[in-house]
């Protein structure tokens, strides 16, 4: 499974039962050191019912205790399998009422982009932790919109970038510091899945919601790159790619950019929801190492030019991911990717949308 993308994934997976996850118990299992705080998922859609919900089953210092959902025909099936309580359903209208409910310290908006500042900001109102899935939202106004509620609020502010807690990313970016195969000389990052496009009125498929291959996809080579460097980008050069303009009228199918760091070094990056590449790779003075696939679900592999290799985690990589906010929640541990880190990618995303429409370099 290890080039699969998330809709292939969730397909093949048919959900990711508990039963396929038991195996995984041991894995994860140490013991809190406190009580587990109570997680509610906004959005019932793939991703949450194939990955998330079954991760919150592993997870040691969090769990699923209510949804909110516009669907109530799913309802019934997520309590029988979760053994949700009654008062911890909602509605996105009554969103609201989580103010009252002690049961829920940490509502998770897994929304499309363009309504994560509407639900993040219920969340925050309501006196709740939010974690916002990836990317953060369409601009760095509505970026900043969601930081200013949550610090209005006192409640903590975390962007779903799960792939700054996978074990071998994190292995590699503390190479920036340590350099065992010396000083950068170049960056090669790709994210990107095989299709041909969706049902034009799937919410991906449309500008307005936040769709097409930069917002899905392109965060990954661009926080990693700057995750890896430690480095903010200077300036990008962008273009779009077509080879289906009859079905992606709206949003971008592949989009190659260059980002250029400080001291002449670049970061040549590609994302795609037609082509299917998924790779980091670290040119350095003295040797590279990189991450193949770097942006999967599963199957994160580290590959060196002496030779090394760091084989995949077995872990669930969501698992990881909400446990470390929670136990930062708790004051246990920094707040790995704050929105602030969230904000920045979409400054650049932004600029990778001017680049190509007028066709030049954007200073950043």
């Amino acid at each position: 499974m290890s080039h699969l993308n998330r809709r292939k994934f969730i397909q093949l997976s048919g959900g990711l039962g508990l039963s396929a996850l038991t195996n995984l118990k041991s894995v994860a299992a140490t013991s809190a050191s406190s009580p587990k705080l109570g997680v509610a998922l906004v959005g019932l859609g793939g991703y949450s019912e194939g990955l998330l919900a079954p991760a919150l089953n592993l997870t040691n210092h969090c769990e699923l205790r209510g949804i909110v959902t516009g669907s109530p025909a799913k309802i019934p099936s997520w309590q029988q399998r979760y053994g949700l309580l009654d008062k911890n359903i909602y509605s996105y209208d009554t969103m609201h009422e989580l103010a009252n409910n002690s049961d829920i310290d940490i509502v998770y908006v897994v929304v499309p982009t363009s309504l994560h500042l509407k639900y993040c900001e219920i969340a925050a109102n309501a006196g709740k932790h939010v974690w916002c899935e990836k990317p953060m939202a369409l601009n760095t106004q509505q970026c900043q919109r969601i930081i200013d509620v949550c610090q209005k609020n006192k409640v903590k502010l975390s962007i779903g970038y799960r792939m700054q807690h996978e074990p071998n990313t994190r292995r590699f970016m503390q190479f920036k510091t340590t350099q065992p195969y010396g000083k950068f000389t170049k960056l090669v990052a790709q994210a990107g899945y095989g299709g041909n496009g969706l049902a034009a009125d799937n919410w991906r498929m449309q500008k307005a919601m936040g769709g097409g291959a930069m917002y899905d996809m392109g965060v990954y080579p661009l926080n990693g790159c700057r995750f890896m460097t430690g480095q903010e980008p200077i300036a990008v050069t962008a273009r779009h790619e077509k080879s289906h303009p009859k079905i992606f009228t709206e949003v971008d199918e592949t989009t190659y950019f260059t980002l250029e760091f400080p001291e002449g070094l670049i970061a040549e990056c590609a994302t795609s929801v037609v082509k299917s590449f998924s790779q980091l790779q670290m040119d350095c003075s003295n040797g590279w190492y990189a991450l193949r696939p770097m942006s999967n679900y599963t199957g994160v592999t580290g590959y060196t030019s002496d030779e090394q290799l760091f084989p995949a985690i077995k872990q669930i990589q969501q698992a990881i991911q909400m446990d470390d906010d929670a136990l930062a929640i708790n004051g246990q541990g920094k707040l790995l990717v704050p929105g602030e880190e969230g904000m920045r990618d979409i400054h650049v995303v932004e600029a990778v949308f001017e680049s190509a429409a007028k066709k030049q370099r954007i200073l950043l």
